[in-house]
């Protein structure tokens, strides 16, 4: 076990009525103005959705909304995206989606082919950065 760093700036784990993990980890962590999560497809069972992409990108865009709603601020506060999915075909699907949770002016956003994620049946995954208030 890592020793305790006594910086004045501890991060804080951000509260939310998402599934708990048996993985070490939190679902979002605030630290110096930033909250950082990544979501997944997964209901309030922790179960992967049924429904391919766009199901799968929905319940992942619900529990990002859950997520920032949980820190205390809304989409206009995200600062970047970070998209993974395990086929391009999936991307405009992702996109389509993807328009329905955000205005304009869009987060920076980048999108990642990959070979896989953590779990199976899993095809798309975000990693997500927004401002938290000070």
């Amino acid at each position: 076990m890592l020793p305790q760093d006594n910086h004045p700036a501890e991060k804080s784990v951000i509260k939310t009525d998402l599934f708990a993990s048996k993985a070490p980890l939190e679902w979002a962590i605030g630290h110096n103005g930033t909250l950082y999560t990544a979501q997944i497809p997964i209901d309030s069972q922790g179960q992967l959705v049924d429904g391919g992409i766009e199901a799968q990108t929905r319940q992942t865009m619900d529990n990002l909304m859950h997520t920032l709603e949980s820190a205390g601020v809304t989409s206009s506060a995200v600062l970047q995206v970070l998209i993974y999915v395990t086929d391009r075909s999936y991307l405009a699907t992702v996109n389509q989606v993807y328009g329905e949770y955000f205005n304009a002016p869009y987060p920076n956003r980048a999108a990642m082919v990959v070979a896989g994620l953590a779990r199976e049946g899993m095809l798309v995954e975000l990693v997500v950065y927004a401002a938290l208030p000070q």
